[in-house]
């Protein structure tokens, strides 16, 4: 774990004080830079030491087969792996002849901060050469949000106290050595030079490498290009030789003299286009960059963000730790999305190579109502990317006999990629997830064209697979077997409520959509027979129910399966490393929330009873190990009225990366729960919820917390909300209004009228519940 005091607690940064080395991979994640195309981590300039070394592109991937003791039909044949690409991140700096290296010399200070606000990772440090020269080093790092290929390094020098020659390297290298993958299925496949050198080229004081992956046949193109301001005279010599580029700049300095170098980086990358064109791309996009500047890259980028802000941040009184902790997830939340443009958003976006760089149901089912309900323009390129796929997907729906399409469940370009589909395969809930992030999309922007242009046809694909898995039984009920929900401990299990009910969910939205779009239906052999049996499953969908515990079973069956010994496991999580598996799934046991989700999720299905003894019974047998877990948990906890919890769920959900609670942040961040922060603030203490096409409000605020602050867009207008003890304020930053349903009544917010409504708590129908033996939530909250 990251220990006390490794980073400071600020509203609107991340501030590193002090170099720990056995930090480094985890801080490498926290500060790494992105914004969906291009993700650097945060390396030291010099690259050495480091953790993993890390420069991704959206999408970019090589392939590899899948090792399988015993194959079977239908079994997946390839995997797919994130590259890390040409490194463009390195600034070597020689003083005389002494590299600089933090292990060597001495290291007088370090500072790194990565500014919310400017979108830039900053770091400072001074440093006294083995022979006693000492100079001070700045640099600041950006990817930009404006210019999608574009990243820039400032980087300066200054001699505190002797003369000295300074000599600065700036480099391209590929295939740089990767460490080897420790036995964690959460980890990535070491991939031992990937990037075939394709070729070169050199022009002023810039360069262009061109590589081609040995597997997957892509083509990537990586250039750098520098302007130099210094007070003497220089040499500047650049070349490039198959895996490497390097620009060397050599002059002799004064102290109080400080050499500044500013590099710009362009990367490109395609499967269909010609060498030429994807190298010309990049030495467009590096030309543009130094023509305009250092100073012009950096005041778009902090008027992005301004505008960002405007319409994401969340305030929140009375927890430093939590406040610190939404900015940071909003802000790598951003950085995952805002230009994917139709490529994958990862598990860990650009920010490490944790599983592989693929994509999970994570981002249609956390990531994407973060981005919907802030920057829905980027929520949907995502659901265009995932349109993108839909051919492949029918492909994999008839390989498995089913109707439709069976969208992957972890994948980089669309074919599936897990190797145990017990997991995979049978997780067919992404398929309803895809659909509920499109339906959550149309309601909250208030438009049908993304449905037009793209949603209908995942929306028919998806809703005529859920008709071949599921059945209708002699009493007519319907049901779905052999499917595993988001408990990933039980597996291949009948009637899974989440399933049942999502599934539900994605038929109606298909039937409701092909009447909004007639022709459309009709050009896709949607008949009114079709819909019409949609809406019979839907109807008709069965939701095992336990009437003498009061509880929902999370599947049939599950009710009846044996405790699991809670003590005895309690100093073995995460148990998947642990325990085997053919244990688990027999078990009382669950990974993740999975029929507490439902609730969250689903909230019209369940009565408030029914909603407060099901959070009562799973919350003991739930041991959150996936980083999914506990946003969920703030939420549902908050609802029934264990409020203490909720805050303690919601600071567990906050700090997963930041104080590396799962002990796995060096592979990159959790962009899920970066999400789930938002949304236990937001959906738990805010009480957000869409009913029927409107916008819902039912805010219930812990004692712990003075005032929670957030804004939100709702069909095409900004609203700001603001909850303190007992009262809940509507505003409008813009002209306009809109109705928006507040703690069950119906209120009208303009402008000019802003709308201050009570609200009050809700008294718990339960006693808050324990958690499994180990898995008590005990919060740092860190100030």
């Amino acid at each position: 774990m990251i220990r006390l005091g490794a980073f400071s607690t600020e509203p609107w940064q991340v501030r590193e004080t002090s170099l720990e080395l056995d930090l480094l991979a985890q801080s490498e994640s926290l500060f790494a830079l992105s914004n969906g195309h291009l993700g650097l981590r945060g390396n030291l300039d010099e690259g050495d030491p480091h953790g993993i070394p890390g420069t991704y592109l959206g999408g970019f991937y090589e392939s590899h087969p899948l090792p399988y003791a015993e194959r079977g039909y239908g079994y997946p044949e390839a995997g797919q792996t994130v590259v890390d690409v040409t490194n463009g991140k390195l600034v070597r700096l020689l003083v005389g002849d002494e590299p600089l290296d933090v292990r060597y010399g001495r290291l007088l200070s370090h500072e790194r901060v990565l500014d919310l606000r400017a979108g830039t990772l900053g770091r400072q440090l001074e440093w006294e050469s083995p022979v006693g020269v000492r100079v001070r080093v700045r640099s600041t790092r950006l990817v930009s949000f404006t210019r999608r290929a574009v990243a820039a390094i400032a980087y300066e020098v200054e001699l505190l106290d002797n003369p000295s020659r300074l000599t600065l390297q700036s480099e391209l290298v590929a295939n740089e050595t990767q460490p080897e993958r420790i036995k964690d299925p959460r980890t990535a496949s070491a991939l031992r030079r990937p990037l075939l050198a394709v070729s070169g080229h050199v022009q002023g004081d810039s360069a262009v490498l061109l590589h081609r992956t040995r597997m997957s046949g892509l083509l990537l193109a990586a250039g750098m290009d520098h302007r130099l301001s210094a007070p003497g005279q220089t040499v500047v010599t650049t070349e490039a030789n198959g895996d490497w580029a390097r620009t060397t700049v050599v002059g002799d300095g004064e102290p109080g003299q400080v050499l500044r170098l500013e590099k710009y980086l362009a990367y490109g990358w395609s499967s269909v286009r010609s060498e030429l064109a994807v190298r010309d791309q990049v030495a467009a996009a590096l030309a543009d960059a130094s023509a305009s500047g250092w100073a012009c890259l950096l005041a778009e980028q902090r008027a992005y963000l301004d505008a960002f802000w405007d319409s994401a941040d969340v305030e929140v009184d009375g927890d430093p730790t939590v406040q610190q902790a939404v900015r940071f997830g909003l802000f790598h939340v951003l950085q995952a999305g805002a230009r994917c443009e139709r490529r994958a958003i990862a598990s860990k976006g650009l920010t490490g190579p944790g599983y592989d760089g693929h994509a999970f149901w994570d981002t249609e089912g956390f990531v994407l109502p973060v981005l919907t309900w802030t920057v829905p323009e980027a929520a949907a390129d995502a659901l265009r990317w995932r349109h993108s796929t839909l051919e492949l997907a029918a492909d994999r729906a008839r390989t498995l006999d089913l109707q439709g399409i069976a969208l992957p469940w972890r994948t980089i370009r669309g074919e599936e990629c897990s190797a145990y589909w017990p997991g995979g395969t049978a997780g067919f809930h992404l398929n309803a997830d895809v659909a509920y992030a499109l339906e959550r999309h149309r309601i909250v922007t208030g438009s049908d064209a993304l449905e037009a242009e793209i949603g209908l046809e995942l929306l028919v694909g998806t809703a005529r697979l859920w008709l071949s898995l599921g059945h209708h039984d002699d009493h007519g009920a319907w049901h779905i077997d052999g499917v595993t929900g988001p408990d990933e401990y039980s597996a291949v299990a009948d009637d899974n409520v989440f399933t049942n009910l999502m599934a539900a969910r994605n038929v109606l939205a298909a039937a409701e959509a092909c009447l909004r779009h007639p022709e459309q239906a009709s050009r896709l052999a949607v008949s009114s027979q079709e819909t019409d049996a949609w809406r019979a499953a839907a109807n008709a969908v069965h939701l095992p129910y336990d009437e003498q515990r009061g509880v929902h079973a999370q599947s049939a069956g599950f009710l009846g399966h044996a405790e699991w010994d809670f003590e005895a496991w309690r100093h073995r999580y995460p148990l998947l490393l642990h325990a085997p598996y053919v244990q688990l799934y027999r078990k009382q046991v669950v990974k993740q929330a999975d029929l507490v989700l439902a609730m969250h999720w689903c909230p019209e299905r369940f009565t408030p009873e029914q909603k407060a003894r099901n959070v009562d019974y799973y919350e003991r047998r739930t041991v959150r190990d996936s980083s999914l877990s506990a946003c969920t948990q703030a939420v549902m906890c908050a609802e029934v009225g264990h409020l203490d919890l909720a805050h303690d769920y919601l600071t567990e959900a906050a700090t997963i990366d930041l104080f590396d609670l799962h002990r796995n942040t060096r592979d990159g961040l959790h962009m899920a729960s970066l999400a789930g922060t938002w949304i236990a603030l937001v959906e738990g203490f805010g009480g957000l919820r869409l009913g029927a096409e409107q916008l819902c409000l039912d805010p219930q605020l812990p004692d712990d917390l003075d005032r929670l602050a957030f804004r939100l867009r709702w069909r095409g207008q900004r609203l700001l909300v603001e909850v303190t003890p007992g009262q809940v304020r509507l505003s409008l930053p813009d002209p306009g209004s809109m109705s928006v349903v507040v703690a069950g009544r119906a209120v009208q917010v303009s402008a000019q009228a802003p709308v201050t409504v009570p609200w009050r708590r809700r008294v718990a129908l339960l006693p808050a519940p324990p958690q499994p033996a180990g898995r008590e939530v005990v919060p740092e909250r860190r100030s």
